[in-house]
């Protein structure tokens, strides 16, 4: 087999593949053999039509078959006869099959590019010093008093005001007829002012009162709606308002802390919600510090990123987003647009979150970095304290799966380049800017 490879780009290659025309020749002889074996022709008994019959009869599915068993037995070998560290599945050009010559195809692939060691020392970083004040601490608790507030009826005869949660039934009509597009509710609460459904229909609530009368709302979804069959439609909402309900907070008391269940006083809250608030600044330091880092590194590199790489990481960001959309509702197309759609908007942040895992995978390989177990069980101890799972469980799933385990394994290895990083830069610590 002979290959030659042209160099499209850092990471793009095409390879000019060649079989020999003996191994050709086997392949076909060895499918016209196959066929001789099963074929019923009319005029010959099973199995001893002449091989010029057959090839009347089967030439076309012979060498199409054949092409296919050639490339798949060959297209690896090449690419590794080329030497070239594949990432992906190569993309073949098939050719026709002649009865004699050898065979001749294409074969597209995408390769690691080389990055070469990554010089990261002696960068200088800026970390922001954020302190918890007594305001956040006493903003936590009362997010945590609002999550357990009652809804009740509003008793002051008033109208719809914006911010208001509204008990309301609604049908809603096309053209005079039932819209099955958006089924009819009873008793839906709609925040208003938050365009669940619509911000028209929000806006045109507002000023309306609870109580028997219906009202006819007209309302145009927008002309880019991401159901395609609601995108710049005209409809009309037929509409009952059974009640305005109002925020009930709970008493700040032992029955509040109870219902919290795990404090036995507010000092215990609220050094709790403190303990949070650090643990989230901590974390927010280490992604600012983390963006510092790949903006120096990345600035002094320049390198392109294999397309597959960057479409599995912008699915495994798509996917998440995806599970708030109405996806059950949605039409093939719609799906494929909302896809689309989406892959646009982060395509960008892909390619750099590639780009990134890259380089921390390179540093980590540079400085010869490993993992002991233990390090690879306070992983999991800390992802089934984050996933509220048992650690047996975790354990479970990641021995069931060695694929996950390595992924998992190689995220840990890039928080040790990282904090590699970040140990031999100079940190310069900053009160942040307001």
């Amino acid at each position: 087999m002979e290959v030659s490879v042209d160099d499209l780009s850092s990471v793009q290659k095409l390879l000019h593949i060649e079989i020999p025309e003996e191994d050709v020749i086997v392949e076909i002889d060895k499918a016209y053999k196959d066929i001789k074996k099963t074929a019923k022709i009319k005029g010959f008994r099973q199995g001893k039509a002449p091989r010029n019959v057959l090839e009347q009869m089967f030439k076309k599915d012979v060498h199409k078959d054949v092409a296919s068993k050639l490339v798949q037995n060959s297209v690896y070998q090449a690419i590794s006869k080329a030497e070239l560290k594949a990432v992906g599945n190569p993309v073949v050009e098939p050719a026709e099959l002649s009865d004699t010559g050898p065979y001749k195809y294409d074969a597209h692939v995408e390769v690691m590019p080389e990055l070469g060691d990554v010089d990261f020392n002696g960068l200088t970083l800026k970390k922001n010093i954020y302190k918890v004040t007594e305001k956040e601490i006493e903003m936590q608790v009362q997010m945590l008093q609002r999550n357990l507030a009652e809804h009740k009826a509003v008793q002051e005869d008033r109208a719809i005001r914006n911010q208001d949660l509204v008990l309301l039934n609604y049908a809603v009509f096309k053209d005079g007829m039932p819209f099955k597009e958006v089924p009819s509710a009873d008793n839906f609460k709609l925040k208003i002012g938050e365009g669940l459904i619509s911000k028209d229909l929000d806006e045109a609530l507002i000023g309306l009162k609870p109580g028997d009368s219906q009202y006819d709302i007209d309302i145009k979804f927008p002309d880019n709606h991401f159901k395609d069959i609601l995108a710049g439609a005209e409809v009309t909402f037929k509409v009952k308002i059974n009640e305005i309900l109002e925020e009930v907070l709970p008493e700040l008391d032992d029955e509040f802390l109870k219902k919290l269940g795990q404090f036995q006083s507010f000092d215990d809250l609220k050094n709790a919600v403190a303990d949070n608030l650090k643990q989230g600044y901590g974390a927010r330091v280490n992604q600012e510090l983390g963006e510092q880092v790949f903006t120096a590194i990345l600035a002094k590199m320049d390198f392109e990123v294999p397309s597959v790489m960057i479409e599995h990481e912008l699915d495994g960001i798509i996917a998440p987003m995806s599970q708030s959309y109405p996806v059950k509702e949605m039409t093939t197309n719609e799906l494929k647009r909302l896809r689309d759609d989406l892959a646009v908007k982060y395509r960008g942040l892909a390619e750099q979150q590639v780009k990134r895992h890259m380089v921390l995978t390179t540093v980590a390989n540079q400085e010869k970095l490993t993992l002991s177990d233990e390090e690879v069980e306070e992983g999991l101890r800390d992802m089934s304290a984050r996933l509220n799972l048992p650690l047996d469980e975790i354990k479970k799933r990641y021995s069931q799966n060695m694929g996950s385990m390595e992924l998992f394994k190689q995220t840990l290895l890039e928080k040790n380049a990282m904090r590699l990083i970040i140990e031999r830069s100079t940190i310069e610590e900053v009160e942040p800017e307001i």
